[in-house]
């Protein structure tokens, strides 16, 4: 009972709060006075992320040279050109059925990468896929351990997996050829994603469900530390939520990592020491420019945190429980989607709200930039691309 209600409220637009345990709804808009106009220079529609259905996968686009790659739940993957939109190729990962019906849904659910001629894409069946970027036509297509809900990650040769039952596999690039599996652990109760891995030095840097940190040996799979950020709490199942679904972020030797219901971490990138840490929550991913951390919160506070020590630099909270993405980058500000449809950009500086648009429906995956456009991909399978 208590997996079907977090289940319910992680994929109907609803953020839970870590200490009370009480549902909270959408708060409403902020009046913001715009310092500059974004305009959408073009628009397109993929097909809806639920693949037909009432289920929503977090699928992110990618960009490479001056092509925008992006897929829905069902299985279409398609190349459109970044500057104009156009549909330059698709491909369609269904599984064909022998019938009449349509085809079943391949599920896609584990983003888009683009890494040299080839783009990777994984599925709730526990399938990863690879095709040729130019006219994607399928190179090869493997099983894994698992459903796997987080892009897949290419780093010497190699492809990471983290599928959501707990195992990091790596893949060989070249044809899809299993070479290495470790078990991270999965717990029975958990936020549905997983980390995404992030590579540095020769090694994995993942997070797992039940509060750790692990360092992984790219070559031969071999787990070199281990670092947990979380301690299990509270006396109901969702108060011991742990995870450590944020992708960690290695800079300058120190590994950034950011726990649900947990800590926000620095480590050491070598041996996993703990170097300083502090109460906040998230299951989005962080930001780390110019020495600061930008993150989210569990109650959608956006903040800006200084990496060298963990204290805040300052706070903005007019956007709480607008189920917010993770930040990214823009010029002088971040800019954050929410499921109102909104992109909002904030002040790197202050945390001022210096403007906002209205894009789509809902907005649950991060941002995307490609030189002066921001890419945002719609729950509803629409693809935007704006400029400031």
């Amino acid at each position: 009972m208590v997996l079907s209600l977090l289940s319910v409220m992680l994929l109907s637009g609803y953020k839970f709060l870590s200490k009370k345990e009480e549902l909270v709804t959408i708060l409403p808009l902020p009046q913001v006075e715009n310092k500059f106009k974004p305009q959408k220079i073009w628009s397109y529609y993929i097909g809806s992320n639920n693949g037909g259905g009432d289920f929503y996968s977090n699928l992110q686009p990618t960009v490479q040279n001056t092509r925008v790659f992006v897929a829905n739940r069902y299985g279409l993957v398609k190349a459109l050109d970044a500057d104009s939109g156009k549909e330059l190729w698709a491909k369609d990962l269904s599984i064909y059925t022998g019938c009449f019906l349509r085809n079943r849904p391949a599920q896609l659910s584990g983003g888009v990468t683009a890494v040299g001629n080839r783009i990777y894409v994984a599925s709730e069946l526990a399938k990863v896929y690879a095709m040729e970027a130019k006219c994607g036509s399928l190179a090869w297509e493997v099983l894994v351990a698992g459903e796997t809900l987080s892009p897949p990650v290419v780093s010497d040769g190699v492809i990471l997996i983290h599928t959501s039952n707990g195992m990091l596999q790596a893949l060989n690039e070249a044809d899809g050829a299993l070479k290495w599996t470790v078990n991270l652990e999965a717990k029975m109760l958990n936020i549905r994603g997983g980390s995404t891995p992030t590579t540095a030095c020769g090694t994995a840097i993942v997070g797992s469900d039940n509060g750790l940190v692990s360092a992984v040996m790219l070559n031969i799979g071999q787990i070199i530390w281990q670092q947990r950020i979380s301690q299990t709490g509270g006396v109901t199942e969702i108060a011991r939520i742990n995870d450590v679904q944020a992708t960690p972020v290695v800079v300058n030797g120190y590994v950034y990592a950011l726990a649900y219901n947990g800590n926000l971490a620095a480590l050491d990138l070598f041996s996993g020491k703990l170097m300083w840490s502090r109460e906040i929550g998230s299951f989005t991913n962080m930001l780390v420019e110019n020495g600061i951390i930008y993150l989210v919160d569990q109650n959608d506070r956006v903040i800006a945190v200084d990496a060298k020590n963990g204290i805040t630099s300052w706070y903005q909270s007019a956007l709480l429980h607008r189920n917010l993405t993770s930040p990214v980058l823009n010029k002088d500000s971040i800019v954050i989607g929410d499921s109102g449809g909104y992109l909002h950009w904030i002040n790197i500086d202050d945390g001022r709200l210096v403007a906002q648009k209205k894009i789509a429906s809902a907005l649950l995956v991060t941002p995307l930039f490609d030189g002066d456009k921001i890419i945002v991909q719609a729950t509803n399978g629409e693809v935007h691309a704006i400029i400031r």
